[in-house]
């Protein structure tokens, strides 16, 4: 086990995917003993066989639909409307506009590269600093990891035996908190910076009317996928392919945005991000045996049990653990590890796996805007050019409020539990 850890951490310097960080120290472990080496390849392929997990490829397919059928450009013009007259007009734009595209998109970084491409330069145009943009990019795409139908819900509950319906109910009050807690912090930096208004007047009711109108069929997804999974008319995997459909549909006959010759671009895109994905999973499920082997879990459980009989007091340990480890680690891999083993130690201690769940997709996704490695931060820097140092001075605010309604979210269990249990 020694050789395996330092072979993780000389890998992990050398600045490997997280992915192939974990499947060498794994090989280096299970080479040891020439009987076990052809583990790992068969628990990277039973670790895919699973059909719930066919949700992941089908709602990465609906977002990218969505992002390129022209369905992103009707949710900013109608989020224009609604928040453009407030101050730091153009940054509340695109905390609204994450918000639609968070209950599509189901990943953080689609939902950041789409707002660093269209939002941030005109925010530019407009006197906004280059890093301020991408900071309000980057910070309002951690709306899409908690909005059904989140990537990263899906792979917990598959993990943990937990209900996915019930995980994306828990998701969409704390999504609302954080967009309002968001736009809030904007007004803040507004006053602060001196931004104006993206427009100078209040959008009048019909043109907030024709606006949502055109926008309706974006709008329409996020409720009917809630409604399919209240009703129990769509398994998860199920809402997948029909969301998949629903994209493709609107984005080509409704707003014309998509065309036969877009498909294969689209299609390349979504495999490449689904790939990239399921090779996490395929890693962490062996990497996740030979901390089985050696009773790491265990070991664990027993720790963090022994800091304190009082729940509230660990998870905030938890929660501490894991915004360090997520300042490092891909966050679906910190899901994949450590979920179902902090899924025993809430057990215990009679926390809600919903609540559990919601507050360990917030907390890694913090730690992906969070330098030095944040996956988030990367993307969005690598779009808009936009150095380290910089990001890192104006996502300070952002970080504190963030942090913030992380400890609310853990304190406060029935802002997550409560619509899970009066809908389900």
């Amino acid at each position: 086990m020694t050789l395996t850890a330092i072979a993780f951490v000389v890998l992990l310097l050398l600045g490997l995917p997280v992915g192939f960080v974990m499947l060498g120290a794994s090989m280096i472990y299970f080479f040891q003993n020439p009987m076990m080496a052809s583990i790992v390849a068969q628990r990277m392929g039973s670790a895919l066989e699973s059909f719930p997990l066919l949700a992941v490829p089908l709602f990465v397919v609906a977002g990218c639909a969505m992002a390129r059928g022209g369905i992103a450009d009707r949710l900013y013009g109608f989020a224009e409307t609604l928040v453009g007259h407030w101050k730091g007009g153009l940054a509340q734009i695109a905390v609204v506009n994450s918000l639609f595209m968070g209950a599509m998109s189901g990943s953080a970084n689609a939902d950041a590269a789409i707002d660093a491409r269209t939002i941030v330069p005109v925010m530019r145009q407009h006197g906004y600093t280059n890093a301020y943009g991408s900071v309000v990019s980057a910070a309002s795409a951690l709306i899409a990891p908690i909005m059904p139908p989140s990537i990263a819900l899906i792979v917990y509950g598959l993990l943990t035996d937990t209900s996915i319906g019930r995980l994306f109910m828990g998701g969409v009050i704390p999504a609302f908190f954080i967009a309002a807690a968001l736009m809030l912090t904007v007004r803040w930096c507004a006053r602060r910076h001196g931004h104006t208004q993206a427009r100078t007047e209040r959008a009048r009711p019909r043109e907030i009317w024709t606006k949502g109108h055109a926008a309706l069929w974006a709008l329409a997804m996020p409720v009917l996928l809630l409604f399919g999974l209240r009703t129990g008319f769509f398994t998860p995997t199920e809402l997948g392919a029909f969301a998949a459909l629903y994209a493709f549909f609107v984005g080509a006959v409704i707003y014309k945005g998509l065309s036969f010759s877009d498909s294969y671009d689209l299609l390349r895109e979504s495999a490449l991000t689904t790939a990239g994905v399921m090779f996490i999973v395929a890693s962490a499920s062996v990497f996740s045996l030979i901390l089985s082997l050696e009773q790491l879990p265990q070991m664990l459980v027993s720790q963090l049990l022994g800091i304190s009989e009082n729940k509230y007091v660990v998870l905030i340990v938890i929660n501490i653990a894991l915004l360090v480890l997520g300042t490092i680690f891909e966050g679906l891999a910190i899901i994949i590890i450590l979920g179902p083993f902090l899924l025993d130690v809430a057990t215990s201690l009679g926390i809600d796996p919903v609540h559990l769940g919601v507050v360990l997709v917030f907390n890694t996704a913090i730690g992906s805007v969070t330098p030095p490695i944040g996956t988030v931060m990367f993307t969005v820097c690598s779009i808009t050019k936009c150095s380290i140092e910089d990001f890192s001075k104006e996502f300070l605010p952002f970080l504190a409020v963030l942090v913030g309604l992380l400890l609310l979210f853990t304190l406060v269990p029935p802002i997550i539990t409560f619509l899970p249990n009066v809908l389900m």
